[in-house]
């Protein structure tokens, strides 16, 4: 086979990436899952000014891209991702000054995208804000958090977030969060993963206030520990199935006899069954047959349909594909 040109718009991107645009790196490393394939091209851009240069860059291009963040919530195939990978490390906070009054005060923090959420909410409880603590312990970019409207212990993203900057089609707007449709771990946005039109989310204001009661270190830790103590440790994506309305994803798929059961290196935890967990060496083939074990079996016996929380990229055509079990 012939061995194609480079795209057009390579070395303009090559320029804008931290260490030069890669070709054919398998994106395992930039995943929690430590799964997935190759792309044929990946950038890594850390500064906001570089990532808007290169979305425009783009643009003019006509070149279709897929964008990723933290690496959280997702499950690339073994084949990979065909075209170009930008990797978001853009992590600016704008910390306001403020005196704390009173817990009706509203503090705006505006936060890149590419931020771990975690982190900027841990730093938020240190800064003596209250409205994160939820999310000390949640994995993930800002970016992600807002797509898959993340949430943990009775607080989740709709709960603080004010508005987002994004950019869609060479433009960059500013939305209110009311027009996310964000929704129980599902937004406007999360159906679109790929192509130059789906808008691309730049940075995010959150809406926090005074820590006046001085609770917010007590209720992160308290989030922490609950982490550790209920969920495993281990290369895994996080959540695998959504909860259905009035049960839980873990519950049905442990009472469906299931925890522990392993397809190659990947694994049902033992600890809580909605994790699915890579020993080291597993395959995107090897989730998926899980994936699909979980949902047949659980459909079997109980007549739920368990519905994926993370999202599937990639090139699926080669492997086990998700599979309709009321089929």
């Amino acid at each position: 086979m012939p061995t194609l040109p480079p795209p057009a718009w390579l070395p303009q991107l090559d320029a804008l990436s931290r260490g030069g645009v890669l070709q054919q790196t398998p994106l395992a490393a930039y995943t929690s899952f430590h799964i997935g394939g190759p792309a044929d091209y990946l950038a890594i851009i850390n500064r906001p000014e570089k990532l808007l240069a290169a979305l425009n860059l783009l643009h003019r291009a006509e070149a279709p891209f897929l964008l990723l963040g933290g690496g959280t919530n997702i499950l690339i195939s073994d084949a990979g991702v065909s075209g170009l990978v930008i990797l978001n490390q853009c992590k600016t906070i704008s910390w306001p000054e403020h005196s704390q009054q009173n817990e009706q005060t509203t503090i705006l923090v505006e936060v890149d995208a590419g931020a771990p959420l975690a982190g900027f909410a841990r730093e938020s409880v240190n800064r003596g804000l209250a409205g994160l603590s939820w999310a000390v312990s949640i994995p993930g970019s800002v970016g992600g958090a807002i797509i898959g409207n993340a949430g943990a212990h009775g607080g989740d993203i709709a709960s603080a977030l004010h508005s987002v900057r994004w950019w869609r089609s060479g433009r960059v707007e500013t939305l209110p969060a009311r027009e996310l449709s964000l929704g129980y771990r599902s937004s406007r946005l999360k159906s679109q993963k790929t192509g130059e039109e789906a808008p691309i989310i730049l940075s995010a204001v959150f809406r926090l206030r005074p820590d006046v009661d001085k609770q917010a270190a007590a209720r992160a830790a308290a989030a922490i520990r609950h982490r550790r103590r209920t969920q495993p440790a281990g290369k895994s994506a996080g959540s695998i199935f959504k909860n259905p309305p009035g049960d839980y994803a873990g519950r049905l798929i442990e009472a469906a006899g299931l925890k522990g059961r392993c397809a190659g290196a990947a694994c049902i935890s033992e600890k809580h069954a909605n994790f699915i967990i890579n020993r080291g060496g597993a395959t995107a083939a090897d989730v998926m047959t899980l994936i699909n074990l979980a949902r047949n079996e659980v459909w079997k016996r109980f007549g739920i349909l368990l519905e994926p929380e993370i999202l599937f990229i990639g090139d699926w055509r080669q492997g086990p594909a998700l599979v309709d079990p009321r089929r």
